[in-house]
């Protein structure tokens, strides 16, 4: 079963930092070729914002490199997103994602994931 339950949303002030983290089912854990986060403002198309692979090879957006990191942990079947130095431009609802069945050129691309979870919103303020 896919399951995918994000958590560690919240207010913070620009500067700060937040860690959210992503419960996934074994299944989807293990099962997963790709997991990421991704991001979306109202009246804007969901954008990708760091992602990981089976082998853990990471991608970064080009707006967070340097402040966020993802990273995941086996024992908790658990996707992490550390996010530093966080922006007002950071604002937006958070949410992760897998893709199961094949390796993608383009992980970073919301389209290229089958499963998502509800999302945590994420707001920063000046």
């Amino acid at each position: 079963q896919v399951q995918l339950v994000e958590s560690g949303g919240g207010s913070v002030q620009a500067g700060g930092s937040l860690r959210l983290s992503c419960a996934a089912s074994t299944y989807t854990y293990y099962g997963s070729r790709h997991m990421g986060w991704f991001r979306q403002v109202p009246g804007k198309e969901r954008e990708g914002v760091a992602t990981i692979d089976a082998d853990s090879s990471t991608n970064y957006a080009d707006s967070v490199k340097g402040r966020f990191t993802i990273s995941k942990d086996n024992a908790k079947n658990t996707l992490y997103l550390q996010m530093n130095s966080l922006k007002p431009e950071d604002t937006a609802m958070y949410s992760c994602a897998a893709r199961l069945y094949g390796i993608s050129a383009y992980p970073l691309s919301p389209n290229e994931y089958d499963y998502w979870g509800q999302g945590t919103q994420v707001t920063v303020s000046s």
